[in-house]
Formats: C-alpha cells, sequence, structure tokens
C-alpha cells in the first residue's frame, strides 16, 4: 500500500472513531446532583386552584383557570416512548432515571434530557404549563410532570 494510501485511510479512521466518541462520551460525561423528571398526580381542580390561589390571591378567578389548565393537559397515553423516554417513565413509576449535567456544558448539547422533554411538553400545549411544570393526563390521571433534583 502507497503511503499516501496509508495516511489517508488511517485518518478516515481517526475521524470515524472521533465520531464515535463524540457520540458516545457526552452520556457518560456527569457531574453534580442528578436531575429526575418526576410526575405527581394532581387533584383535578383543588391543587391547581390553591397552586393559583398562593401566587394572585384570588381563589375563585384561579379555580375556572385551572380547571382550564387541566382539560388543556397532554395528552400522556399518546407519547411516544422513544421520544419522551423520561416522560414516559415517570409517568409509570413516578420518577425518571437520572440525567446529571456535563461539566461545562458540552453534554447538553450532544444528549437528550428531561429538561428537552419539558420544554417539548410545553411547546406541544402551551396552556398545560403551570409555574412548577407541566400537565400530563395518562390513563385517566392528571400529572404535574416537572424536572427536579432529590434533597
Amino acid at each position: 500500500m502507497r503511503p499516501v494510501t496509508r495516511n489517508a485511510v488511517l485518518l478516515i479512521l481517526a475521524v470515524l472513531v472521533a465520531l464515535l466518541a463524540l457520540g458516545t462520551l457526552p452520556s457518560l460525561l456527569g457531574s453534580g446532583d442528578p436531575y429526575y423528571l418526576t410526575a405527581e398526580p394532581v387533584d383535578g381542580g383543588n391543587a391547581s386552584a390553591n397552586e393559583s390561589a398562593g401566587t394572585n390571591g384570588s381563589a375563585a378567578v384561579n379555580g375556572s383557570a385551572a380547571a382550564v389548565n387541566a382539560s388543556a393537559a397532554v395528552n400522556g397515553s399518546a407519547l411516544s416512548e422513544r421520544r419522551f423516554p423520561y416522560t414516559t417513565e415517570a409517568l409509570r413509576n413516578g420518577t425518571s432515571e437520572p440525567y446529571r449535567k456535563g461539566p461545562w456544558g458540552i453534554k447538553e448539547t450532544f444528549t437528550h434530557s428531561p429538561f428537552d422533554e419539558r420544554d417539548a411538553l410545553a411547546a406541544r400545549n402551551a396552556t398545560a404549563v403551570t409555574e412548577d411544570g407541566v400537565l400530563v393526563s395518562y390513563n385517566g390521571t392528571l400529572y404535574r410532570v416537572a424536572v427536579g433534583q432529590r434533597v
């Protein structure tokens, strides 16, 4: 094999190895406390009305707004497990597997995170967004899905 051809093949192999490492390495990086996507059952209008009343001080007005949010919840039964792995696991088990942020912010660019899923749910239905999460209905139950850390 000629030296030019050998060097070209080695360069191509090095680029392929680098691309593979770039795809797998960020998922192995992680620092700090883990983040979890949690799904807590919400009592139809009462919990949402109490939550809204605490911020604005008028439970009667916010009770109807909470009912609108409850009826406009994202349909969790229609979510794809491949597109929303953290959300579907949280809806089944109450919490998802842990996710650790990268030390320099590089990991978030290359990996899927619970933050991405929360933002995607909020983009699907802006009226389902609450102060501390997104309302999702799953098998007839209303859940508040939020990203948090265990203390």
